[in-house]
């Protein structure tokens, strides 16, 4: 199951359909099995606590993923700063909607084991990031 978790004053994701499907179709790519994955769309603020209390990191980022994945079942808890979607759309001279869908799928795809602590993992990573979004936005 794929859920969707904002506080709707701050952001709500209107096509949670679509992304389920798109998410859905990911996993049939890598021929994983679908467990629950939750993605939490919350400000810089609230991010920036998990970091610090769960990874002892004391600066914003865009995303935390806590991979919860047994075997070839693939859970996890996913927490995107919406804020900071915002000020990466501006950086990289995108619209909202690419970072957004960049952004949960590399959360995605930490569950399904990829890295990004190495020059080589994060080239790897963008590459499956971009061939996610190019294959499968079409049902968006």
């Amino acid at each position: 199951m794929i859920n969707f978790f904002s506080d709707k004053k701050y952001f709500t994701l209107t096509n949670k359909k679509d992304y389920r499907n798109w998410i859905r179709k990911c996993i049939k790519k890598f021929d994983i099995i679908e467990g629950e994955i939750s993605y939490n769309f919350i400000t810089d603020n609230e991010l920036l606590k998990i970091n610090k209390e769960t990874l002892n990191h004391n600066y914003f980022t865009d995303i935390i993923t806590f991979d919860q994945k047994i075997g070839e079942l693939i859970s996890g808890d996913i927490f995107i700063s919406i804020d900071r979607v915002t000020e990466n759309a501006k950086k990289f001279n995108v619209d909202f909607e690419t970072e957004l869908k960049r952004v949960v799928i590399h959360g995605f795809l930490h569950i399904v084991g990829f890295n990004d602590h190495t020059e080589q993992e994060k080239s790897e990573m963008r590459n499956q990031e971009n061939l996610c979004i190019q294959k499968f936005t079409k049902v968006l």
